[in-house]
């Protein structure tokens, strides 16, 4: 073999070595939501974890519309994975609960790992006079962007009192950080947003305005949950917030990292183990985690099947699940 023989087989080794590596690595978009939520540091965070552990899969994380737009993306194809609610995803497995998904049960979503309580925060300005769910009649209420996990709880929570979107003196669907402006620039009186505690849009309104955090509970909660099995009962603690002297009982659901079977059981498998190998990682991404997530939380109250990926790897780690 001459030298110019020698150097052609060499570069043609090398690129079917290139053309390989790029096979077998996996390409994996996580939908996440507003910038100014916990769904996008929780998924950058992620994302990091899978890129820093060189396992062949390749993750970015991308913030969207929230919940009902990550699930519409995943049967789309446009995301390969994302954090949304856990009755969002229910809804959109099932093909029920919402407009958008009526009669288009996408029954290849498949759950990767429950997160942590996403708690409904009911924020209303002091001088507004809300103290109450009922008070917001009448009132100029941010109740999320449009197809938004947080319009459903809005909805939902306002059935329960009797109100509907008509009831409010206006009805504002936009993003958290426009909901943010108008709190401040006294064009809204209130502002509904499912979310971690701690989440920066809560804070952030907090910081800037004088505020009360208005409660969930009672008879009107109870009815929530047993029409809504998805909600639990949860309690904002006291000064988690600025203005926050005391807890506040309120209702929340479940934030669930979730895909579709178009991901295969080993590239979900690798991601996993990027993601969850820790517990003390995992609790380490953001305060919401910190105080809630475990291997054992992880496997309750699943919107949709586990994906076979995601029970390789909960089985390793001892779980009975299936």
């Amino acid at each position: 073999m001459n030298k110019r023989t020698r150097q052609l087989t060499a570069v043609l080794i090398l690129g079917v070595t290139a053309a390989a590596l790029a096979q077998g690595t996996t390409f994996l978009t996580i939908g996440s939501g507003s910038t100014t939520g916990v769904y996008f540091p929780v998924a950058t965070g992620m994302a990091k974890m899978v890129n820093d552990a060189g396992s062949g899969v390749r993750a970015n994380a991308r913030s969207t519309g929230g919940s009902v737009f990550n699930m519409n993306a995943i049967a789309s194809g446009e995301l390969d994975a994302a954090v949304a609610q856990n009755d969002v995803v229910y809804y959109a497995y099932k093909g029920t609960g919402l407009q958008a998904f009526q009669g288009k049960a996408n029954s290849k979503l498949r759950t990767m790992a429950v997160l942590y309580p996403e708690v409904l925060h009911v924020v209303a300005r002091k001088d507004s006079g809300i103290k109450t769910i009922a008070d917001l009649k009448g009132k100029r209420v941010v109740i999320g962007d449009l197809g938004s996990g947080t319009e459903l709880t809005a909805k939902q929570v306002m059935e329960a009192y009797g109100l509907g979107f008509d009831d409010l003196g206006q009805a504002l669907r936009v993003s958290p950080a426009q909901g943010i402006t108008l709190m401040q620039d006294k064009r809204a009186d209130a502002l509904f947003y499912t979310v971690g505690v701690g989440a920066s849009a809560i804070s952030q309104i907090a910081q800037t305005v004088d505020v009360n955090m208005v409660p969930v509970s009672g008879n009107q909660a109870a009815s929530l949950i047993k029409k809504y099995p998805f909600y639990v009962r949860f309690n904002v603690p006291a000064k988690s917030y600025r203005g926050v002297g005391a807890t506040v009982p309120s209702v929340a659901v479940q934030a669930t990292l979730v895909t579709s079977t178009a991901l295969s059981e080993d590239a979900v498998y690798r991601a996993m183990k990027a993601i969850f190998d820790s517990e003390a990682d995992v609790k380490g991404l953001h305060p919401s985690l910190n105080s809630n997530f475990s291997y054992a939380k992880a496997v309750k109250g699943i919107p949709a099947p586990l994906h076979a990926g995601a029970v390789k790897f909960f089985k390793e780690k001892g779980l009975n699940v299936k």
